[in-house]
């Protein structure tokens, strides 16, 4: 059954002071401690927000700390070859987002004097940052009051609001109405820490939500029957492509202990890794 809108998108704006208390309060009293969290050093937020891009916070746990020691500024990642790079990132996935960033350590390094801009649309301009990445870092690293939408942001809004099919506009202008100009680092990080713990994909626990006051999908779903659908089925699901198969061939040669290898064209899977020859 695909959900309907109750109301129409930018209603929280209206109580917005009221949600954003309820919501920092509830961030600052449970969530859990993590090494990223409190950081001042924008590079080293900058890392944990690349890191965390479609990966669990557990996972990141075990690199983050390697990656900082191995390179612990732009400096050093800017010196580092490729190889290396890749190899301190090995086993994280999405090696697209270790050589962005290695680009973006060597952009800061020639063209901004080893400092990371502090703007948001000055940001939007470094090689792999994006507008969920330049906007989480604006508000965390530099308090710039702008939304950062991945998403668990993208989930929780689109339950506050009801609204089953969230566009790319509407996300933004949602997201941007409900930034505070006061501490909107800790509001960016409270909003994704609800998605990550509370308002989930498929197990929401309202219960415990701080802002189920808010909440147009609770709302609605309390109102209507039992079989009417809740929380989880917003947002509705997005339309899937169709698994495409191939096949490859592969080359295993070996001498004396060695085995051939070539890299990888830089573009599509597995980009610029060491492989068989295919």
């Amino acid at each position: 059954m695909t959900p309907t809108a109750t109301h129409p998108p930018g209603g929280l704006a209206a109580d917005a002071a009221r949600l954003r208390a309820a919501l920092l309060d509830h961030y600052r009293r449970t969530a859990p401690p993590l090494p990223w969290r409190g950081e001042a050093d924008p590079y080293r937020i900058l890392v944990s927000e690349v890191m965390l891009q479609q990966t669990r916070v557990e996972t990141v746990l075990d690199y983050y700390g390697r990656w900082l020691e191995r390179f612990p500024d732009f400096a050093s990642l800017a010196r580092a070859s490729e190889d290396e790079v890749l190899a301190t990132w090995a086993g994280l996935g999405y090696y697209r987002r270790a050589r962005l960033l290695h680009a973006c350590a060597r952009a800061v390094m020639a063209e901004h004097g080893g400092r990371l801009p502090e703007r948001y649309e000055e940001l939007l301009e470094l090689p792999g940052l994006g507008r969920y990445t330049a906007g989480a870092v604006a508000a965390i690293a530099f308090g710039e009051p702008v939304p950062a939408v991945d998403g668990n942001v993208r989930r929780v809004l689109a339950r506050l609001e009801a609204e089953p099919e969230p566009t790319d506009a509407w996300l933004r202008e949602t997201a941007a109405s409900l930034v505070p100009a006061e501490a909107p680092g800790d509001w960016t990080q409270a909003l994704m820490d609800l998605g990550q713990r509370v308002c989930t994909p498929r197990k929401p626990a309202c219960q415990s939500c701080p802002v189920t006051e808010w909440c147009g999908a609770y709302a609605a779903h309390q109102r209507a029957e039992e079989s009417a659908p809740g929380p989880e089925a917003f947002p509705a699901p997005r339309a899937r492509r169709a698994p495409r198969a191939e096949t490859y061939a592969l080359a295993v040669l070996h001498r004396e202990g060695r085995v051939l290898l070539e890299r990888r064209p830089a573009g599509g899977l597995l980009g610029g890794m060491w492989a068989l020859p295919e």
